[in-house]
């Protein structure tokens, strides 16, 4: 059984168990539970619910593990001929979720 669910406006593919690494939630502590209700989809082994635009009365339960950075990322500009180089890095902060169950 798996789900596509939109978390802080990006869709996710979650299934029951599974980790998943969502921008930042800072009104979420560590070890607390979230619900996500904007589940756009569920398949129960061959069984589609298409929501219209979400699924009713369905949701996922998860638990925040932990509060994580990603990897840096390069942002590099250059105008090619005219000495222009500029170069910026970037890390984005994530909220490492764990899936406990999808209830549909």
């Amino acid at each position: 059984m798996y789900a596509i669910v939109e978390i802080l406006g990006q869709q996710f593919k979650v299934e029951a168990g599974k980790k998943l690494f969502v921008h930042r939630m800072n009104e979420a502590e560590r070890g607390s539970a979230v619900e996500f209700d904007k589940v756009l989809l569920i398949d129960n082994e061959g069984a589609v619910k298409v929501g219209a635009p979400v699924v009713e009365g369905a949701k996922v339960v998860g638990e925040v593990v932990s509060h994580v950075r990603g990897e840096k990322v390069i942002v590099f500009h250059k105008k090619r001929r005219k000495g222009y180089r500029k170069r910026n890095g970037h890390r984005q902060d994530f909220t490492e979720v764990l899936v406990k169950e999808i209830v549909a």
